[in-house]
This record gives C-alpha cells, structure tokens and sequence, in this order.
C-alpha cells in the first residue's frame, strides 16, 4: 500500500522542524557547495543574546577557503583581518603567503543593531578547499548585552547535536567532474 500523502506530510513536518532548529543558531543559507568553486557564503541570524540586540559578527575564515571577500552592510562597519597562510598558494600567477582570517561587522550604532526579534544575514565570498569534506567557520555574535561564541566543533563527524554553541558547518562535495555524453 502508498500512501503518498502521508509521505509528503511527514516530510513537510520533518522539513519544518527542521527549520525550527536551524534558526536556534547561526546557519550557511547553503549548507553543502563543489570543492574548488566560489562560495558566497550567507550566515543567517535568527536570534540576539538572551534577548539583546545583535551588535557585531566576526567570522573566522577556515585553512583552505581563499581570498575571502565581505559584502559591505548598510550601517555595519566591516573590517577585515589577514595573517599568515599556513600553506601559501597561488594566485592569477602570484605566490599569496598571507590571507584574510577574519571578516567582522560592527553596527555603526545602536539603530541599526539586530533586535533579537528580527532576522539578518552577512556574507562573504571566497575560494573553496579542492578537497571534499567539512569545512567549520567559527563566528562569534556580539550583543548588546553578552555575546555567543559559535566555535564548538565534535571531536568526529559533522553531528552538532548536544553541542551549545556549534560552529557553521559547510559541506565540501567532490569538483563536479566536466563529463562529455553521446
């Protein structure tokens, strides 16, 4: 026996569950992206501090995702910090020792600060590892009033589940291999 639309139904309610948990923390827009492409990385804020209003979001950029780029946000001061590569590589025939590890926003004042009630994003665009795999940014989330370091990483795998404040997991895939059919 079917019974398609039980099917769709628990899949819907699944789905919405999923969203529910997905906002409890900062998330990728898109969770999974080809190993050597560009990513335009989205983290989403759904919520403050216990409460207060979201006044800064600082990204640490993971070994292996190049010349990160931030989107400029109005009434955000955006500043970007670089230091050493670990592993240099090159770039348009340039040999880069040296990286953007940080992008941060700031709200330029208390205005424009994320209430907790409200929902944002801030982005960021850079080169992906050619390897397949997890790929962590930790981000830390400043508030009016505290703060919430999303950096807790499981000691294997990519399940965050009793994690308190989990770090953005990004899910590299294999290059998609350019294929020729007949």
């Amino acid at each position: 026996m079917h019974f398609p639309f039980a099917t769709k139904l628990i899949a819907a309610c699944a789905g919405l569950a999923g969203a529910v948990a997905a906002f409890s923390h900062i998330v990728l827009e898109s969770k999974s992206a080809p190993a050597s492409s560009s990513y335009k990385a989205v983290f989403l804020v759904g919520h403050g501090c216990q409460g207060s209003a979201t006044t800064g979001v600082s990204v640490q950029i993971p070994t292996g995702f190049l010349g990160a780029k931030p989107y400029p946000k109005a009434g955000w001061t955006v500043t970007t910090q670089l230091g050493k590569l670990a592993k240099p590589h090159d770039s348009h025939g340039k040999q880069v020792t040296e990286d953007v590890t940080v992008v941060s926003w700031k709200a330029a004042t208390r205005e424009v600060a994320l209430p907790d009630a409200f929902f944002d994003e801030f982005v960021l665009r850079g080169k992906l590892p050619e390897s397949a795999g997890p790929l962590w940014f930790k981000v830390l989330q400043t508030c009016d009033s505290g703060s919430n370091d999303w950096s807790d990483v499981p000691v294997s795998g990519t399940a965050t589940q009793g994690l308190k404040f989990p770090a953005v997991l990004l899910e590299i895939q294999p290059a998609a291999s350019a294929q020729h059919h007949h």
